[in-house]
């Protein structure tokens, strides 16, 4: 029996939260998940064979910077994403959305996309949703993610219904890319999510949710959240808005988070995660531990002996110790930035299988409280 394009099944629920799976035609995703960041077509410091052993089930690649370097076409004639770098489980792309927004200089918006320079080199370019989707279906996405516009969400109410109302139009005009492009042949191996914007107004989020219902997609993000409001703003919002998406299709907050914004998301009824934080933090020798963050250039790890987590199962914990990490990193050595990265992505990894096991046994609220009490007592301890 061959697999499907694109099924998620709920095995079990806690509360809010949910556990089960999404089957694709590439491989199974444990949900929640949590998908370690690929930016240029890499998780970076580490190899996709490491990424896989560390747990995860799914990648993301990001269609703004493969569009710049090396380019969507150039990665379709080598084969696509998938061949190109090595990975054979799902890859979701993001639509390219928030990078435009954020590191592009120039930006110019209208009803037809962004137009904007290139970061790199000031070139000139222009997104729209169907140039999105195109390059999300030549890299060989398995998840496409809809073009939309995101805003800060200090900007007015009339600036943030208006960006929510054109990424609704821009939602409907993906959805139709995805389908009508290259004779449906990719859209009947694959899938598309829309994303709820809204920042955090409750109306303004019921109303997007709304139209992306209408629209009919595969599963449903979150958007426009982690981008500097704090968590207890965040975690307003998840108070209402992933009940204002369907409860059979996967729910997916784009960019979070830190381990415990992650644990109060779950808790809220997520399924779907990524961020940058695992790999960004490994490389500048900060570690995730169950007893919270620890920044391994710190002098008082100069001597120690000790595992960065003892708790931890990742081939680094049983292998080197807090002298040698603080050593290398110190030192600037590129082995540092490896295995400071494979542990964080295994962390996280560990997380993920501890939510899912938690509801599955419905000890989801001890376990999660358990988390923050441990978790939040060493933040400010061990740096």
């Amino acid at each position: 029996m061959s697999a499907p394009r694109f099924a998620f099944t709920i095995a079990a629920t806690d509360g809010a939260a949910r556990t089960g799976a999404i089957a694709m035609e590439r491989g199974t995703i444990r949900t929640p998940a949590f998908m370690p960041v690929g930016t240029a077509a890499t998780v970076k410091a580490m190899k996709p064979a490491d990424v896989a052993r560390a747990g995860a089930d799914i990648i993301l690649g990001n269609t703004y910077h493969l569009m710049l370097r090396p380019g969507a076409e150039r990665v379709a004639r080598l084969g696509g994403l998938h061949a190109f770098m090595g990975w054979e489980r799902p890859i979701l792309t993001d639509s390219g959305g928030y990078q435009v927004m954020s590191l592009s200089e120039l930006t110019k918006r209208s009803e037809e996309g962004v137009a904007f320079a290139s970061h790199l080199d000031g070139t000139r370019h222009l997104i729209t949703p169907e140039r999105s989707i195109e390059i999300q279906r030549l890299l060989g996405s398995n998840i496409t993610m809809a073009f939309d516009e995101l805003v800060p969400t200090t900007s007015t109410r009339e600036v943030q219904a208006a960006a929510m109302e054109r990424s609704m139009r821009w939602a409907k005009r993906s959805r139709d890319a995805f389908h009508d492009a290259d004779g449906g042949v990719h859209a009947a191996h694959n899938a598309i999510f829309g994303i709820q914007q809204g920042a955090l107004d409750e109306g303004l989020r019921k109303a997007s949710a709304d139209a992306l219902i209408d629209i009919g997609f595969d599963g449903y993000a979150i958007g426009g959240l982690a981008v500097g409001e704090g968590q207890e703003a965040m975690f307003a919002c998840l108070d209402y808005a992933p009940g204002q998406l369907p409860a059979d299709r996967p729910r997916y907050l784009m960019g979070v988070g830190k381990p415990d914004d992650i644990v109060g998301a779950v808790e809220r009824g997520v399924d779907m995660f990524d961020c940058v934080m695992p790999t960004r933090s490994g490389r500048t020798g900060q570690a995730f531990t169950r007893s919270g963050p620890i920044n391994i250039r710190n002098a008082r790890f100069n001597e120690d002996q000790g595992p960065l987590d003892p708790e931890c199962g990742c081939a680094v914990c049983a292998t080197w110790s807090r002298a040698y990490l603080h050593h290398l990193v110190r030192s600037g050595e590129i082995l540092g930035a490896m295995l400071m990265t494979e542990h964080n992505i295994a962390f996280y990894e560990a997380l993920m299988a501890d939510l899912r096991a938690a509801i599955a046994e419905q000890r989801l609220a001890a376990f999660a409280s358990g988390f923050r009490a441990r978790y939040g007592a060493g933040k400010g301890g061990q740096g």
